[in-house]
C-alpha cells in the first residue's frame, strides 16, 4: 500500500467529541456501522476548536478501520467525496490515493479476501483487534491499470445498486406481509361478540 498513496494515522475524537452541528467527522466505529462504501456528507460534526486537534479528510480520501472487536471490521473503508474538508480520529487510518489506484477501487478492494489475508498476517490483540498504519503499509494489494479498475468499479457500483433495491423491496414486501398476518391474526381472535359455551 505504501507504493501507492500515501497513509496517515488518525488521533483522538472520542464520541463525547461530537457536536450538533460545525465541522464534518467521521468516527471509526461509524464506518463499519452506519456508512456504506461512499460518503458524501458524514453523520456527526465537532466544533472548529475540536477540528484543529484532527487528521483531516479531503476529497477523494479514503478513512480505514485499524481497529475493532473483530478482523472483518479492521480494514474497512470509507471513500469521502464531501465537498468540505473533514476529519477523523484515533482507530483510523487515512489513505490519500496516488495517480495508480482509484479510492474507489480500493474500498472495493478492502472487501475482498485477498485484503482479509493479508490483514490477518498483521492483525495483533484478542478481544480489540488492531492493524497499525505502519503495518497498512505492508499490505499488498492486487492493482490492475487504471481502465481495468474503472470498469470493475463500474461493475459493483451496479451490482451494490441492484442488492440496495432487492433488499428494499424485501424489506416493503416483509413489511406488508406483517401487517396482513398481524390483520388476519387479529381477526381470527377477536371473540368480543361471541358467546363463550362452557
Amino acid at each position: 500500500m505504501s507504493d501507492l498513496g500515501k497513509i496517515i494515522r488518525g488521533n483522538g475524537l472520542p464520541k463525547s467529541d461530537f457536536a450538533e452541528t460545525g465541522i464534518p467527522a467521521i468516527h471509526y466505529g461509524q464506518i463499519y456501522t452506519y456508512y456504506n462504501t461512499v460518503a458524501y456528507s458524514t453523520k456527526s460534526f465537532v466544533s472548529a476548536e475540536t477540528a484543529e486537534k484532527l487528521q483531516k479528510v479531503n476529497y477523494g480520501d479514503v478513512i480505514i478501520t485499524n481497529t475493532s472487536e473483530n478482523l472483518d471490521d479492521v480494514g474497512k473503508s470509507l471513500l469521502y467525496l464531501g465537498e468540505e474538508q473533514a476529519v477523523t480520529g484515533g482507530h483510523a487510518s487515512i489513505f490519500k490515493p496516488s495517480e495508480l489506484i482509484l479510492g474507489k477501487y480500493f474500498v472495493y478492494y478492502t472487501q475482498t479476501i485477498h485484503f482479509y489475508n493479508e490483514k490477518k498476517r498483521y492483525a495483533k490483540g484478542i478481544k480489540v483487534i488492531d492493524v497499525s498504519a505502519k503495518d497498512m503499509e505492508k499490505i499488498l494489494i492486487f492493482v490492475p491499470e487504471l481502465a481495468k479498475q474503472t470498469r470493475i468499479v463500474k461493475l459493483l457500483d451496479e451490482y451494490d445498486l441492484a442488492n440496495k433495491t432487492i433488499i428494499e423491496e424485501l424489506t416493503k414486501e416483509i413489511k406488508l406481509r406483517k401487517t396482513e398476518y398481524e390483520y388476519y391474526r387479529d381477526l381470527l381472535l377477536d371473540f368480543h361478540d361471541q358467546k363463550v359455551s362452557a
